[in-house]
């Protein structure tokens, strides 16, 4: 018997609007006997094909692959895992010069290849970093299927990787652990090199323990428009975890950089990024500490401060606690900014809206009394695309302010 899901007598709209998600309360019945993680094809109540997906456990009950009756074969990972490459190489992260061995800001090997629901690959993410690929899966589909993922991502990175590294074990629900764990899925430690290079920075990569794939790719465009407002510049960059915002504000001329982290581990790599990118370079210093007691004990040294803090809302039950959140972090640093500074506020939660995470800012800045303009609305770079039929794909909002 086929997997097949049908849903209600009018719940197929969404699909007809191209959303990839279909909602548990959709769904009439199905038939077959899926497991989690199975290929199912999706009907309308009067037999009509919608979709062919993965079904899961959870309010989203499938998350949709194709909108076309087609086989979810290595031929389907292929031809979409080709795409997206071809996608990043026409946005001009993938550089014919990311070999060189010159210092030059232009080089880059460092970027997302496949970035979920806006690659038409809900539940998959892919960074490469240098000669590595970084795997994660975030359903369980996407983990039932990883071998094949690879094996068509090893055909259409020929010669541009040498490893793929899977990191899962802490974005799977449910039953997804009953296989799954961390691991190389082609090459091995011994031959991957964990330094990569983004807009000419070089920095160590660690996707053995660290967050998501090991690095935040995603704040590539906004480091680069930091490192713009560097120059002379007293700099505190909070949650700094690497680094990433640090050895940008260096390079544009920080006149003294502090990055500041809860862990020490990554406290410790932040330095040793900092040293493989400026070495023995007296105006860096780094703090394994809490960001609110370091911004409560600090003085009004720094006329330029980047937040970028991990998400405070996973789900939208947090939401109220995250706005608060966001307040307090950035009324905060308004009281300390300098007269003339510039602040970097990031929020990466995605059930908080760009209306929310304004609102919160804005009220900070009220509370404070300081004249505020804003000088740019910061999102995600091109190669974290939202998927127009999936606004909720947007999720990393920023403000760049001017604080008189």
């Amino acid at each position: 018997m086929s997997k097949t899901v049908y849903l209600k007598k009018g719940k197929e709209e969404s699909l007809g609007r191209f959303h990839p998600w279909i909602f548990s309360g959709a769904i009439n019945h199905i038939d077959g006997r899926p497991e989690e993680g199975d290929v199912v094809r999706v009907l309308s109540a009067d037999g009509r094909f919608l979709a062919v997906g993965h079904i899961q456990i959870g309010s989203i009950a499938v998350r949709v692959l194709s909108f076309q009756d087609v086989a979810i074969d290595r031929g389907f990972w292929y031809d979409r895992l080709r795409v997206a490459y071809d996608v990043r190489k026409s946005i001009g992260v993938v550089r014919p010069d990311a070999d060189s061995t010159e210092h030059s800001s232009s080089l880059n090997n460092t970027y997302r290849l496949v970035h979920g629901e806006g690659d038409g690959l809900s539940g998959l993410v892919i960074d490469v970093y240098n000669r590595t690929a970084v795997m994660q899966a975030h359903s369980v589909g996407m983990h039932v299927s990883r071998k094949e993922i690879a094996d068509a991502l090893s055909e259409v990175l020929d010669g541009v990787i040498d490893n793929i590294y899977y990191k899962s074990e802490t974005t799977l629900a449910y039953k997804a652990s009953e296989d799954g764990g961390n691991g190389f899925l082609k090459g091995s430690l011994a031959t991957a090199d964990d330094i990569a290079v983004e807009n000419g920075l070089r920095f160590h990569v660690d996707w053995l323990g660290g967050q998501k794939t090991g690095f935040f790719v995603d704040q590539r465009e906004n480091r680069a428009l930091l490192e713009r407002y560097s120059q002379g510049r007293k700099v505190l960059n909070m949650f700094c975890y690497t680094g990433g915002f640090s050895f940008y504000a260096m390079r544009g001329g920080a006149e003294l950089v502090h990055s500041v982290d809860s862990s020490s581990r990554a406290i410790d790599i932040t330095r040793a990024n900092v040293e493989l990118n400026f070495p023995d370079d007296p105006r860096h210093e780094a703090f394994a500490e809490d960001a609110f007691k370091y911004l409560d004990r600090m003085g009004d040294q720094y006329d330029l401060i980047i937040l970028d803090p991990p998400a405070f809302a996973k789900h939208k039950d947090a939401l109220r606690n995250a706005l608060m959140g966001y307040r307090k972090l950035n009324a905060k640093a308004f009281e300390k900014i300098r007269p003339g500074g510039v602040l970097f506020t990031f929020s990466c939660s995605q059930v908080v809206t760009k209306d929310n995470f304004r609102t919160a800012v804005f009220t900070a800045a009220a509370m404070s009394g300081r004249r505020v303009r804003i000088l740019h609305q910061l999102t995600q770079p091109a190669d974290h695309p939202v998927n127009i039929y999936h606004p909720e794909g947007e999720y990393l909002k920023g403000l760049v302010l001017y604080v008189e």
